[in-house]
């Protein structure tokens, strides 16, 4: 019986298992999203959110320890670099899995595992909109009154088209 067995075996020896989640770490953290199947993007999920933690202190010790996981200087570079400061007010869920359906050949679950905050059709963007003070009202209160324009901003429009016939027609008049 497997009672409290948190880690998916995936089917591979412990060494193995190693280098595949750290190879998938890498790669994740370099094109920011991976496709995977769904066992294999759970177990990096586990695999990668303390790392991603533990980025957000950039100490040489932590640099070592994540290099200890990952043995690759070019996503410990990325992931100090890019994805930290991204990722620095985020309290913990790093990562989101959706689920793909399944492969054609041998009908395993596919997933589509990626950084949350480098997606920028699920994240969340401002909007800068400014509007007034919101209250409710019952129907027929809330329409906009039609504004009257003032006749002081209306005189000099009309003297302004006025005055532009006139300039043509004395340029005329200089002409001939």
């Amino acid at each position: 019986m497997r009672h409290g067995v948190k880690l998916n075996r995936l089917g591979r020896k412990s060494a193995h298992r190693k280098a595949l989640l750290s190879n998938l770490a890498c790669e994740l953290i370099s094109h920011k999203r991976i496709f995977t199947t769904l066992a294999k993007a759970r177990s990096l999920r586990v695999y990668i959110e303390p790392l991603l933690t533990r980025s957000k202190k950039d100490t040489t010790h932590d640099r070592r320890i994540i290099f200890g996981y990952l043995q690759d200087k070019q996503a410990v570079k990325e992931l100090f670099e890019t994805v930290s400061g991204r990722i620095a007010t985020r309290p913990g869920g790093y990562t989101r899995i959706i689920k793909m359906g399944t492969r054609l050949g041998d009908n395993a679950e596919t997933a589509l595992i990626e950084l949350v905050d480098f997606n920028e059709l699920y994240t969340k963007t401002e909007k800068t909109k400014e509007t007034g003070k919101h209250t409710r009202r019952s129907s027929g209160t809330g329409r906009k009154k039609t504004e009257k324009i003032p006749a002081a901003t209306a005189v000099p429009a009309a003297t302004a088209q006025s005055a532009a016939p006139a300039s043509a027609e004395t340029e005329e008049k200089k002409e001939a």
